[in-house]
C-alpha cells in the first residue's frame, strides 16, 4: 500500500457544496502517517511518532472564537469576551468561501462520534484539507465499526481549512483566522489555523450547549479514572496543574484526560477516544504512560527534534505547548468503555505560583461551588529575564473559553450533582510551596500522588478538629497528616518561614478571588458567595 494509492473508498460531498473528486474517506493511521510525510508536512520521530508543526497558530485563539447569533443561541448563550456573537449572513457567506477554496484541494474525511454513554452519542463528520490533522480527528474523537460505517448519519460536521485565509473586513472576522460554531446548522467552521485542538474544543464547546440545555447533563472540562472497588474520581484543572498525569495513574484506570459528561443516572462518560497531552519536560521516569504512549499513530506538535527523530522534550524554542494526541488504546490501563460510576472524589488542580494555598485541603460544598466557578490557577513569566511575579489566570468552570452558557449555570449543576452523590471534593495545589515562584520550588510530584491516593483511599481521616486544621484565610479544611508526605510540607505557612511574608501574599491572593468573583455575585446564589476567602485583615 503506497501514499499515492490507499485502499480506501473515497465519498461525495456534493451536499456540502464540495463538488472535487478527491475526498479520501476513512483513511487508516498508517496511511495518514504515510501521506503526511511524502507531502513533506512531518517528519517520523525516533519512537515511531509523527511530528508536525501547526504553523504560525500553536495554541488555541480564543478571541478569534464565535458563536452565531440566531434564534436558538441569542438568549441562551453568555454573550461577552469568551462567546462572541457573529451573524448567520456572515457565516453564510465565509461558509461559501470556505466550500470554494476546498474545492481544488485533496481532502480527508472522518465519519466518527463523542460520548461514549451510547444514550448521548453525536455523529461527527469531520472534513480537513491536511491529512495530519485527519490522523488527529481518528486519535481524539471515537471511533465507529465498520457496522455502524453502513448506516451513519452524521449530526454535526467539522469543517477544516488550515490554509485558508479570512479577510477581517469583508467576513466579519478579527483577524485571518476562526473557528466559528453554528447551531443551526450544525457546523463548525475552522480556518486560518492548523492547531489541531481548535477542532476538538468546537467539538466540546458545541456539547457544553447542548447537554445541559437539551439533556439534563453536566459537561466538565476534567479528566477521569476509576479504581478497582469501581469508584470514579474526577481532576479539574487548567493547561499545566497536571490534570492529565495525575488522572493517567497505574493503579486506576483511565476513562479520559480531558472531557467528559456527568449524567442524570449518576455517571460519567468520556466525550473522546484519545489524549492530548503537553509535553514539555515530558520523561519516562515521571509520566511513563504517556511517554510509552508516543509511539507509530501518535502525532507530536511543535517538537524539537534531531536529525536522527530525537525529541528533546525540553526545548520551548517554538512553544511552550509542545503536545501529543494519541489513541486511548495507546495507554495500556483504561476503562472499556469509557464510562465510570458511583463518583466518589473530585479534585480541583491549581498550579497555585504564591505558594500560600495547602497542597490539599478539603472543600464543602459551597467552597466547591465557589472555587468551580473561580478556576484558579496561576502563570509565571519563567522565559522572560527578571520576571518573577506570579500572574493570576481566573477560567470559571476551569474552562471558560469552551462554555457557551453563563458559568453559575454549571456550577448550580455541579452543587446539586456532588450533594446527591456525597462525593468529597478537594483543592490541590500543585504549584510552588516554601515562598512564590521565585523564592520556593515546585511541589514534588511523588507528594502531590500520594495525597490524591490517600484521599482515594480514605486515609487522610475523617474531618474533625484533631485531624483537619482550618485555614485562617481561605477556610479550607487542611489534614494535619498524610501518609508519604512530611508534615512540614502539610502547611504552607510552616513552608515559609516568615508568617509575615505568608499572610501578606495570602490575603493578596484572597484578594484576587474576591475580585474576580463580581462578575458572577448578582448570579450566584448566597450558599456559592459563601464559599468565598476571608477579605483583607492584615
Amino acid at each position: 500500500m503506497t501514499a499515492s494509492d490507499p485502499k480506501t473508498k473515497s465519498i461525495s460531498l456534493k451536499d456540502y457544496g464540495i463538488k472535487n473528486e478527491r475526498a479520501h474517506y476513512q483513511l487508516t493511521p498508517d496511511e495518514l502517517h504515510e501521506i503526511t510525510i511524502k507531502k513533506g508536512m512531518g517528519r517520523e520521530a525516533s519512537s515511531g511518532a509523527l511530528a508536525v508543526s501547526t504553523g504560525e497558530f500553536t495554541g488555541r485563539s480564543p478571541m478569534d472564537r464565535f458563536i452565531v447569533k440566531d434564534e436558538i443561541t441569542e438568549d441562551k448563550i453568555w454573550w461577552g469576551k469568551i462567546n462572541i456573537p457573529f451573524e448567520s449572513d456572515k457565516f453564510d457567506a465565509l461558509y461559501d468561501k470556505v466550500i470554494a477554496y476546498l474545492n481544488d484541494k485533496e481532502l480527508f474525511v472522518r465519519d466518527c462520534y463523542s460520548c461514549a454513554d451510547p444514550d448521548y452519542r453525536m455523529n461527527i463528520r469531520v472534513i480537513n484539507e491536511y491529512p495530519w490533522s485527519n490522523l488527529f480527528v481518528y486519535n481524539m474523537f471515537l471511533r465507529p465499526d465498520e457496522e455502524d460505517l453502513k448506516d451513519f448519519e452524521a449530526e454535526w460536521t467539522v469543517i477544516n481549512a488550515p490554509g485558508f485565509y479570512a479577510e477581517p473586513e469583508i467576513d466579519g472576522t478579527r483577524q485571518h483566522n476562526f473557528a466559528i460554531l453554528n447551531f443551526s446548522k450544525k457546523i463548525a467552521l475552522v480556518g486560518g489555523t492548523g492547531y489541531t485542538g481548535e477542532i476538538k474544543k468546537g467539538i466540546f464547546s458545541a456539547l457544553n450547549f447542548i447537554l445541559p440545555v437539551y439533556k439534563e447533563v453536566l459537561p466538565m472540562h476534567c479528566s477521569a479514572n476509576i479504581g478497582e472497588a469501581g469508584d470514579t474520581a474526577l481532576f479539574f484543572g487548567l493547561s499545566g496543574t497536571g490534570k492529565t498525569t495525575l488522572s493517567t495513574d497505574p493503579l486506576r484506570k483511565l476513562i479520559g484526560d480531558d472531557e467528559h459528561g456527568w449524567t442524570k443516572k449518576n455517571s460519567v462518560f468520556n466525550f473522546e477516544g484519545g489524549c492530548y497531552a503537553k509535553v514539555i519536560d515530558l520523561s519516562e521516569e515521571k509520566e511513563p504512560e504517556i511517554y510509552q504512549a508516543i509511539k507509530k499513530g501518535a502525532i507530536l506538535e511543535n517538537v524539537v527534534m534531531d536529525d536522527a527523530g530525537v525529541v528533546d522534550y525540553t526545548d520551548s524554542t517554538v512553544t511552550q505547548n509542545t503536545r501529543v494526541s494519541y489513541p486511548i488504546y495507546h495507554i495500556e490501563n483504561i476503562q472499556e468503555p469509557s464510562i465510570g460510576d458511583n463518583i466518589k472524589n473530585i479534585f480541583f488542580l491549581t498550579a497555585d505560583a504564591f505558594g500560600v494555598l495547602p497542597p490539599i485541603s478539603k472543600l464543602t460544598p459551597s467552597q466547591a461551588a465557589y472555587h468551580f466557578i473561580s478556576g484558579y490557577t496561576a502563570k509565571v513569566a519563567g522565559t522572560e529575564a527578571g520576571v518573577v511575579e506570579p500572574v493570576t489566570e481566573f477560567s470559571a468552570c476551569f474552562g471558560a473559553p469552551f462554555m457557551p452558557l453563563h458559568p453559575t449555570v454549571y456550577a448550580e449543576m455541579l452543587s446539586k450533582k456532588m450533594k446527591e452523590s456525597g462525593v468529597n471534593v478537594w483543592l490541590v495545589n500543585t504549584g510552588w510551596t516554601g515562598g512564590p515562584y521565585g523564592v520556593g520550588t515546585r511541589m514534588k510530584l511523588k507528594y502531590t500522588r500520594a495525597m490524591i491516593h490517600a484521599a482515594l483511599s480514605g486515609k487522610l481521616g475523617l474531618y474533625t478538629y484533631d485531624t483537619y486544621h482550618i485555614h485562617s484565610v481561605f477556610g479550607v479544611a487542611q489534614p494535619r497528616e498524610c501518609p508519604g508526605v512530611p508534615t512540614s510540607v502539610l502547611s504552607p505557612r510552616a513552608t515559609w518561614n516568615n508568617d509575615d511574608a505568608y499572610y501578606k501574599t495570602a490575603f493578596k491572593l484572597s484578594n484576587a478571588f474576591r475580585h474576580n468573583f463580581k462578575k458572577f455575585e448578582s448570579y450566584a446564589n448566597e450558599e456559592i458567595r459563601r464559599g468565598g476567602p476571608q477579605r483583607y485583615a492584615f
